[in-house]
């Protein structure tokens, strides 16, 4: 097809699929040596000068308005099926609250854990607790960022990027003409497995340490001299100041 057929043919169509098949046959003619450069750049503001006029006759109610027409009584606005919509966190306010607390518990050691977001950090979280549960976490994406209370793009990133450091790995489970099962995850890094399994940051008990200025403290003695006595003072009350007394019955400084 000459330069001229071309633009005959642009001028007359009504389609922009139509429209996108043209400019690959223009610069696929311009790649083989048959169109000059002049013609392709002269061709190609012709199929995008077409293509603005075109936009507004080429919907579905000016080339089948049959079909439009009956769409639009079956109370549908358009032909097609609607567009399913993003999930949503029915409770906004409490899913930032909790990938907030998973973050902040301590997932892994805090040297790993500067390296991801709050929300990527809620969901390492997860999956660390599937896998000091059963060695493995077997969750899918979507169950893993509903339980973060993040999104599944979230929660993929920090699965990817955990990776990449070589913190994990990801078997996937593919499966020919039906539904991938979801992926196995796993922790290899010494550290991460470490951590966990001592508790992480929210369960592991800080200790005293043992001497160097820590004073041990004991159980109170309960065997004092005023309790052996029978004089201790009732809660509250200041018994009046006496002179002790030695314990031979005799006066303070005399034989």
């Amino acid at each position: 097809m000459t330069a001229l057929d071309l633009l005959t043919a642009i001028s007359g169509t009504k389609s922009l699929s139509t429209l996108d098949g043209y400019c690959r046959a223009v610069w696929r003619d311009w790649g083989e040596g048959r169109l000059t450069d002049e013609q392709a750049q002269s061709l190609a503001e012709s199929i995008e000068a077409r293509r603005r006029e075109t936009r507004g006759i080429d919907r579905l109610s000016v080339r089948a308005p049959q079909i439009a027409a009956a769409a639009k009584a079956a109370g549908r606005p358009s032909h097609f099926p609607a567009k399913r919509k993003a999930p949503r966190a029915s409770n906004r306010r409490a899913s930032i609250e909790r990938r907030r607390l998973l973050a902040a518990s301590g997932p892994m050691p805090p040297q790993l854990a500067a390296q991801f977001t709050t929300g990527e950090l809620a969901a390492l979280r997860i999956v660390a607790d599937a896998v000091l549960a059963r060695g493995a976490c077997l969750m899918s994406l979507g169950e893993i960022a509903a339980r973060a209370g993040v999104c599944v793009t979230t929660a993929r990133n920090g699965l990817r990027q955990a990776a990449r450091k070589g913190l994990l790995t990801i078997e996937e489970r593919r499966r020919d003409k039906r539904p991938n099962l979801p992926n196995v995850v796993r922790i290899i890094s010494r550290e991460w497995k470490s951590w966990i399994e001592r508790g992480g940051g929210s369960k592991s008990k800080v200790s005293a340490p043992k001497g160097g200025g820590c004073k041990k403290m004991g159980a109170t003695d309960k065997t004092s001299f005023r309790s052996s006595k029978g004089d201790r003072a009732e809660r509250g009350l200041s018994p009046a100041f006496s002179p002790r007394r030695p314990p031979n019955g005799g006066l303070l400084g005399l034989p």
